[in-house]
């Protein structure tokens, strides 16, 4: 059983190694793979938005923040 490849997991494969089998899939596989590497990616933006959005209205509802117009966040970046 010298020939097939280990099933220990010892962390994610390298960079490199998901390339190249990446470039022995066919066009439309490597196709494929880009829209479901995308879907997940928006995913993942979607869900940091969400969490970021969630801790701003938590830091709102405390009081840490005050409302503010786009004139004042300015002004108090300029300042």
């Amino acid at each position: 059983m010298k020939d097939q490849p280990s099933t220990e997991t010892k962390g994610p494969p390298s960079f490199h190694v998901v390339v190249d089998a990446a470039d022995r899939l066919t066009a439309e596989e490597q196709e494929t793979l880009i829209e479901l590497l995308n879907r997940r990616l928006a995913n993942r933006r979607r869900a940091e938005l969400t969490t970021d959005v969630q801790e701003a209205q938590r830091e709102f509802d405390s009081g840490a923040l005050r409302p503010a117009t786009p004139e004042d966040i300015m002004k108090e970046i300029l300042s």
